[in-house]
């Protein structure tokens, strides 16, 4: 295939060839960071409606914004998946690819011909990568899983929300996403290894093992204590004063961690001798009388406005920060300065701004002057003519 690079020569992933089949968002989420650090993605859609979620509103001058969220830096190809000639063209595809990807259901991709047993019989080097919702080797592997589901099911909303209230689902589709970047470390893991080894990989990861490792302290809390965690709203569930308090004008995040802090948080709140109250004398005492205390410092916060405690504690080593909307965000002059915002040009938006990758590649953000979210089938032309030249030429990947 044909890895040439919009960043030739400076990105890690350049000459890397990634046959995508992926849908919806994990995968696709995926083949996305992958593109972003330069591997040459061939976008595999089936005609005649391509990825579902080109169809999936609100819309961007008729493009679906949630496809463009996840798909930059890829091309699409078109094909009918459903025929033998469109399978053998992306088996075909694979002799000269490094990485293919799918998310299908379990069990289609065995039946379509593209299951990881046959394709790395007939291609040793590739890595074949995929992402299902449970996993193989429990009782759940053929259920169908969704973001929802796994979030549910992973402990994670019995973690979120306001204490004595619902299980609350993330804003994002977390595990989708934490889904497509655990895959995306390992392919990168099996693409470092391949030299080695002289073979590929088959690499697999699901949405709800996804969640469930990152558990983080809440998990280790339980299998080492027994003890489950419950929600604990916006307060760290093991330290306080870490949440959010309110300030004259709004909430803001202050996170005291240790010792040191509390005592420079009292001073720069004019309440030095608080550092010394016996409700708040030491971390576990701060956790245990959380409500006193959090009355306490929205008393003394909300006597000034949030910039005026911003110039306050920051200086002091404080951390702290303001509660901004998705809006402020894209408007914060920070997140602007840093390239937490790239532009690509799109052939029916015209310039689409997006969430940039926040990977920094020796000074300078990957996937910037990359290629926009393709139209369906916008490069089926050139893929298929390249497929015939590299029919005419030996296979030899490195």
């Amino acid at each position: 295939m044909n890895a040439d690079s919009p960043d030739s020569g400076r990105l890690p992933l350049e000459g890397v060839v990634v046959v995508d089949l992926t849908r919806a968002l994990s995968g696709p989420f995926c083949t996305m960071v992958l593109g972003d650090l330069g591997a040459t993605v061939y976008k595999v859609e089936s005609e005649p409606h391509g990825d579902m979620t080109r169809t999936w509103g609100p819309f961007h001058d008729s493009e679906s914004i949630y496809y463009l969220s996840c798909n930059r830096n890829k091309r699409s190809v078109a094909i009918d998946l459903r025929s033998e000639r469109g399978r053998s063209a992306v088996m075909d595809m694979l002799s000269h690819a490094d990485v293919f990807v799918q998310n299908f259901k379990p069990g289609v991709a065995e039946e379509i011909g593209f299951g990881p047993d046959v394709l790395r019989k007939r291609h040793p080097r590739l890595i074949c990568a995929d992402i299902s919702g449970f996993g193989r080797g429990g009782p759940y592997q053929d259920w169908p899983g969704l973001d929802q589901v796994a979030q549910g099911m992973s402990g994670l909303m019995s973690l979120t929300g306001d204490p004595g209230g619902a299980p609350t689902r993330v804003g994002v589709s977390i595990a989708d996403m934490t889904a497509g970047l655990w895959l995306c470390i390992g392919i990168l893991a099996a693409l470092a290894a391949r030299p080695h080894t002289g073979s590929g990989a088959h690499v697999s990861t699901a949405l709800l093992s996804s969640l469930v490792s990152m558990l983080g302290v809440n998990g280790q809390r339980y299998l080492s204590s027994g003890e489950a965690p419950s929600r604990t709203g916006n307060d760290h569930p093991v330290i306080a004063p870490y949440g959010v308090f309110q300030a004259a004008d709004g909430p803001l995040s202050i996170a005291c961690a240790t010792q040191v802090m509390w005592s420079h948080l009292c001073k720069e709140l004019n309440e030095p001798d608080l550092a010394q109250d016996p409700r708040f004398i030491d971390n576990a005492s701060r956790v245990s009388a959380r409500e006193p205390l959090r009355e306490v410092l929205n008393q003394l916060l909300g006597r000034r406005s949030r910039e005026y405690w911003l110039a306050r504690l920051l200086p002091a080593g404080i951390p702290a920060g303001p509660i901004l909307t998705v809006a402020e965000v894209f408007n914060d002059p920070h997140v602007i300065a840093s390239g937490g915002i790239q532009s690509l040009p799109h052939p029916r938006t015209g310039t689409l701004r997006v969430a940039a990758n926040p990977i920094v590649f020796d000074g300078v953000r990957v996937g910037g002057d990359g290629l926009p979210p393709p139209r369906l089938g916008a490069h089926t032309a050139e893929f298929l003519a390249e497929l015939e030249r590299r029919r005419a030429m030996p296979v030899s990947k490195s």
